[in-house]
């Protein structure tokens, strides 16, 4: 509510918080618009934020439970809401208050045996009313369905590390384990060799081999980006935007290529290093730079084979992963973020070799960062052949959202 990005925050808690309280959270957020009705409800004067938000999360608790039926007791939920409230100065005073808005919030949502169930809201999550007005124009048909997907939550979708294991002999690991997965063999009619979902998420830990970097967990959508790239042994790649490496290791994965990963984010960049660490990819073929990629500054002038430009985006395509995201967006940053990512193309198109091919990436729903950028740039640049490519893909139970355009370089 700040304006500061959740995944900022998660990261400066200890390791075994960290999954629960990100849980809780993104309920919380998913369920934003039921909540703060129900809250509305049963306190018409808006409580201080500390009481609201505490409020927001012990609702999101009640309607998970309502919606998949392994939710936590009622009793349980306001039993633990009090205790919270006591035991932080800001909401001492309201234990009262949210005892009394819990149980009859639990009577509402849970009611007893027999009685009327509260309906499931068919678009719980928030988004504002821009970026509802953008979708129901681009997707007027699919938009409901499309927030609705959004606001579900997101599947643990693996990539297996195909220099350590084929995607058969690990699902046979986990079977092993008692995990159930299933492969996933292709998104946009792009074939994927690498993608398990997983029937119940589990912590990483859990997963065979995981620190020994036989698997990452990386959305399907987001693995196309290395098979269109398709790269070869010994080909030269940039990653334009890498952090935090996912679209880096994979590359490695599939071919004895050059990379070099450039980040600007300086503590984002250390996440790209500890990835590859972890699945073994470190080697001095691999060079993790930090610098700007819409300037040249940081290049040593060597042209590129391959170039992967996953630009900065809105990130509307991946909000089931990431709930704060439409609380944290503004119509102005899509235009903002437009500019950037044409600065970004215009310097990288430079540093390409003739014949070589150019991969643009947003995970973004907005055409704004998609087809119009891919139809400006081919408009600006004569010597840009746009191949084939998925384009717009929108958010499904097996993927994000994703754009993707592919350009090969015709003469200097």
């Amino acid at each position: 509510m700040d304006g500061r990005s959740l995944t900022e925050v998660l990261d400066q808690l200890d390791a075994h918080e960290r999954p629960i309280v990100q849980s809780l959270t993104f309920d919380a957020l998913r369920k934003w618009i039921r909540s703060h009705e129900l809250i509305a409800q049963f306190i018409p004067k808006p409580p201080p934020a500390p009481v609201e938000n505490l409020l927001s999360v012990a609702i999101a608790l009640f309607l998970q439970g309502n919606q998949d039926g392994k939710g936590y007791a009622a009793h349980t939920i306001v039993d633990q809401a009090v205790n919270a409230c006591s035991e932080y100065e800001p909401t001492m005073y309201a234990k009262g208050l949210v005892n009394a808005v819990l149980r009859k919030v639990s009577l509402t949502v849970q009611p007893p045996e027999g009685e009327k169930r509260y309906p499931p809201d068919p678009i719980p999550m928030f988004v504002p009313p821009w970026w509802r007005a953008s979708l129901k124009k681009n997707y007027s048909k699919v938009w409901q369905a499309l927030l609705i997907q959004q606001a579900q939550r997101a599947p643990l979708i693996l990539r297996v590390n195909a220099r350590q294991h084929t995607r058969t002999q690990y699902q046979e690991l986990l079977t092993q384990s008692g995990i159930s997965s299933m492969p996933i063999d292709d998104v946009a009619g792009l074939k994927l060799d690498a993608a398990l979902l997983l029937s119940e998420p589990v912590p990483v830990s859990d997963l065979p081999g995981f620190y020994g970097g036989a698997v990452s967990v990386q959305d399907a959508g987001a693995q196309i980006a290395a098979v269109l790239l398709d790269p070869k042994p010994g080909e030269l790649i940039l990653d334009a935007c890498a952090a935090p490496g996912g679209k880096t290791a994979h590359l490695l994965e599939l071919a004895d290529c050059e990379v070099v990963a450039l980040e600007l984010d300086g503590e984002r960049l250390g996440k790209i290093g500890g990835n590859l660490d972890r699945l073994r990819l470190q080697s001095d073929r691999v060079k993790i730079t930090r610098g700007d990629a819409s300037k040249a500054a940081w290049w040593d002038g060597r042209l590129f084979d391959k170039i992967l430009l996953d630009a900065p985006c809105s990130a509307s395509g991946i909000v089931s992963r990431h709930p704060d995201i439409p609380f944290l967006r503004r119509e102005a940053d899509v235009k903002s973020l437009q500019q950037r990512q044409r600065g970004i193309l215009t310097q990288a198109w430079k540093m390409l070799k003739p014949e070589g091919l150019l991969l643009y990436v947003t995970c973004s729903v907005f055409p704004e960062e998609g087809e119009s950028q891919a139809v400006w740039f081919a408009a600006e640049h004569s010597n840009a052949l746009r191949l084939s490519a998925p384009g717009q893909i929108l958010p499904s139970a097996t993927n994000d959202g994703f754009f993707y355009a592919l350009f090969k370089k015709k003469g200097p």
